[in-house]
This record gives structure tokens, sequence and C-alpha cells, in this order.
């Protein structure tokens, strides 16, 4: 095995002290030109390349950078839109604060935890959209500034920004309702991990994820306060994928009575949703009202453009870095307002199923 060439053996083969060849690399305006001449001379001939940048930036105490961390895949962060508006904000108030931005992500957990620890960063922004409990923990173990977003339950401990999911269901919901739709179909995150398709009071009740249950319950208290009975409403729980969502509508459309409205839990269900009725020649809104959650730009482009339950989305994310960035010790929980955007997607139902 080759021999690890260290900053000691350099000096020594230059005829320097230790400290003059750390000079070189890291002040090399405070040594005099031969010498520094002799040392870079003699650290090519070893093959040192200089000093591991990450000791002489822990031991400065910062390295001006911010973790951003899930346990997706790192394709998640670009393919995802709700993601990319995210990123979008995490990376503009960085590059106020003159930062750099580490993307943190595993497919397995033994990597997650490994890339948690190896980071080198100031504090964590942690997308808590799936496995939010082990990102936690596995930051805490760093003791570094962390900031959740969408975590799935109530730890007062824990810094984070969020939103009033129940809140921005109901609203949505009652627009719905408000224009005279009856029949109606949820087409939901998941609730736990691993499952797809048609959900009944007991999953929704058991569901790992909170948000995903707050909507669900959202959309279930407008529609009772308008004589709606939310047991005659179908769940249909998908990955936020194409896939799934077309199977969930596929059953939905092949059973006697359709619904004429879906409530998607999030845009990007919303815009597949979109898609499916297109291919299937069923008008939107003509015949089914859609709408959706998050209020990504994409749905403000789509055919027809989607109403949808608008979350500040980048502003989330500006947040979140100056939580970061702020150094204050108290536990901050900020919840931020959600809007009805109305767009052309959701218009009153077919006369003869109002």
């Amino acid at each position: 095995m080759s021999q690890v060439v260290r900053l000691s053996d350099v000096a020594k083969a230059a005829g320097v002290s230790q400290g003059t060849a750390s000079n070189v690399f890291n002040r090399p305006d405070i040594v005099r030109k031969e010498v520094r001449e002799r040392v870079e001379a003699a650290a090519r001939a070893l093959g040192y390349s200089g000093p591991d940048p990450r000791g002489r930036l822990l031991r400065a105490g910062k390295v001006n950078a911010i973790g951003v961390a899930t346990a997706e895949p790192l394709s998640y962060f670009f393919d995802d839109p709700y993601a990319r508006v995210l990123m979008t904000g995490i990376s503009r108030a960085c590059d106020l604060q003159g930062a750099g931005i580490s993307l943190v992500s595993a497919a397995n957990e033994e990597k997650l935890a490994w890339n948690i620890q190896s980071a080198i960063v100031d504090g964590f922004v942690l997308l808590c959209i799936e496995g939010g409990t082990r990102l936690v923990e596995l930051t805490r173990e760093r003791k570094l500034p962390f900031v959740a977003l969408g975590l799935e339950h109530d730890d007062e401990t824990i810094s984070m920004i969020g939103i009033d999911d129940h809140a921005g269901a109901h609203t949505v919901a009652a627009y719905v309702a408000d224009l005279g739709h009856r029949h109606f179909a949820i087409l939901s995150l998941q609730l736990v991990d691993g499952h797809v398709g048609r959900v009944d009071d007991a999953a929704i009740a058991a569901a790992i994820y909170k948000s995903s249950r707050e909507r669900i319950e959202g959309y279930r208290a407008a529609l009772a306060e308008r004589g709606i009975d939310p047991s005659t409403v179908p769940v249909f729980e998908t990955e936020n994928d194409r896939t799934s969502v077309m199977a969930a509508l596929t059953e939905l459309f092949d059973s006697a009575g359709p619904p004429t409205a879906l409530l998607a839990m999030s845009d990007r269900i919303a815009l597949f949703a979109l898609d499916w009725l297109a291919e299937r020649g069923i008008a939107v809104p003509a015949e089914v009202s859609v709408v959706g959650f998050d209020g990504v730009p994409e749905s403000a482009y789509s055919e027809p453009p989607l109403t949808t339950v608008s979350q500040p989305i980048e502003e989330i994310g500006r947040m979140a870095v100056e939580l970061i960035f702020d150094d204050a010790k108290e536990t901050r929980r900020l919840s931020v307002p959600v809007d009805l955007t109305i767009r052309q997607s959701a218009a009153p139902p077919p006369a003869d199923r109002a």
C-alpha cells in the first residue's frame, strides 16, 4: 500500500518547519518566493496535493453551507415540482448569505445515516416527505441546527415550518361543493409506506403521514357541512406518481356513477389526472372538475389551468435557510398561510348530476 503523504513529509523534504509549509498552502503571501517555490517543488515530487479542506473548515467552526436532506432519491429534487420551487427559495437565500448547498439523500437507511454524518455543513433543512422521524434522529446526533419541513408528528422540541393542511383542504373542498358538486373522490398522497389503492376509515385513522390524514379530514369536514356523507366519498392512496394515479382513475371511472369532482392532494397528482382525463376524452371542467394542492408553477399552465391551494413554497425555503443562519438557540415553530387560487379546472357539475 502506498504511504499517505503528510504536510510534515513535505516540510522535511523542503528543509523548512511544518508551520512554514502550512503557510505556503494557507497564507502564501507571507512566505518568501524562493521558500514557497522550494516547498511547492517538494510537494509535487511527493505527490502532496495540499491540506484536506475539511479539517480547515471544521477547525474554523463554520463551513458556510446548508445541507438539504431527504430520504427520497436525489432525483426527487429535480423531478418533483414542489421540490424544485422549494430549492429555488433555498438557493436564493443561500446566495444572499454567500453560502453553498449540499444535497443529502439516499435510497436506503444505511447510506442516509452515513451521508448525514459526513456532510460538511452548518445545519440542515429536512424535507420530511418520507422517513421524517429517522431524518430528525440522525440530524440530532450531529448537534447542528436544523429545520424540519412537513414533519409527520408533533414534537415541540423541533424547529419546523409548516402549513395548516386541514384548513387548506377544507377551503378547496368547500369551494367545489358550493359549485354544486355532490359526487367526489379524493386522490391522496401516501398514508403509509408501500401501499396504494382504495382505503377505508381504519386505514385513514392509522395513517403515519400526518399531512395526508389532515387533508382528508379537511376535505371531509367541508363536505359534511354541506350535507354530503363523507362515507360516500372514495379515497384512493397514491404514490404521487403517474402509475398509481392512473390506476386509481381507471377504477373510479370504470365504475357506475363516477365522480364529478376530484380532490387531488398535490398538484402533481392533479396534473396526472388532467392528462388521463384528456386521453379518455373526458372534458374538464364540463364533465369533471379537478383541484390540486401546492400551487406549483406548472399548475398555472396546465390545460385547463388548475384551481389549487397555493403554498408560499419558495418563501418556506427562504425562511428555513434564515432560521439556520440565525443561530437562535430556541425552538422555532412557524406556520405559513395558504390561499385558494381559482382558475378554470373547476366549474358546476353537469346538470343531470348536480
